[in-house]
């Protein structure tokens, strides 16, 4: 029966979050029942996809890619693929009609990680975050929302800058590896060479303000996921402040991490904020 082979589908794309990211799968797990699964089927999805530009170096990435696109969309149509992580995407986006074009701008970003080695210009800085990160954001909106378009169109402005000061936070963070394993250097006009703290502090800026817009829309999120997301927002906020604190010359030199016991104090914090309706204050 079909039936199985979905619960199968559904368990490997619960696994690859829960290996990949432990951080994405704890709050992920504070989602309500009734959408978790569908999240963690978007992460396995967008997850694969990275795997193969980032860290395949040995194989034929492009093919690889091309090949996870023809079946991604032929998954879509047949409602089924043998591959367990498109499977249980492919679900997800007929369930909730999530849009073709975000998942193409998805899949346009993960191309340029193929070749592009530099953001020289900002619009090609904005259009590769919306693509990689965005996107994303709005794919999980489609399910929070459970389809709702009015909604949709409400909140996806504060998706698109949550997902955006996420992802602008993950290159911050990753300066070095990005720079001295993959050779990327994401954000535009920045010299490796002489990575300062006025570089720092206009990134910094950029992400705050990001994170001003996207508070406004945390708060009018359903029940079935605003605590789960408010708890990645604090995860991640706290992730900006150490990175606000660290010299320039440490981040170039050190990938900057926030410790379990640290998790723990927000995730707390949080808890406690949140049972008293105080989310609007932070």
């Amino acid at each position: 029966m079909k039936s199985i082979f979905d619960k199968v589908s559904n368990d490997c794309s619960k696994l690859v979050i829960k290996r990949y990211s432990t951080s994405f799968y704890f709050s992920s797990s504070l989602l309500s029942k009734t959408i978790r699964q569908d999240i963690f089927n978007i992460y396995g999805f967008v997850r694969l996809a990275d795997e193969i530009v980032d860290t395949f170096h040995e194989y034929p990435k492009k093919e690889l890619l091309e090949d996870f696109e023809k079946e991604l969309w032929r998954s879509v149509d047949n409602k089924i693929s043998l591959n367990p992580i498109l499977n249980s995407f492919q679900h997800t986006v007929n369930k909730y009609s999530i849009p073709k074009d975000l998942i193409n701008s998805f899949l346009d970003s993960m191309k340029m990680d193929l070749e592009k080695k530099e953001y020289n210009s900002v619009e090609e800085y904005i259009k590769y975050i919306y693509g990689s990160a965005d996107v994303v954001g709005l794919m999980c909106l489609k399910v929070f929302v459970k389809g709702s378009e009015s909604s949709f169109a409400e909140l996806s402005p504060f998706a698109i800058s949550l997902g955006s000061a996420f992802q602008k936070v993950n290159f911050l963070r990753d300066l070095k590896d990005d720079s001295n394993v993959l050779n990327r250097v994401y954000f535009p006009n920045v010299d490796m060479n002489n990575f300062n703290e006025k570089s720092k502090k206009e990134i910094i800026l950029e992400i705050e303000k990001d994170f001003e817009n996207a508070v406004k829309g945390i708060v009018k999120l359903p029940k079935n996921s605003k605590f789960a997301v408010y708890i990645a927002y604090r995860y991640y906020n706290k992730l900006l402040k150490k990175l606000k604190r660290t010299s320039s010359e440490n981040i170039v030199k050190k990938r900057i991490r926030i410790h379990n016991l640290q998790k723990f104090i927000v995730i707390a914090r949080s808890y406690v904020k949140y049972q008293l309706n105080l989310i609007q204050w932070i």
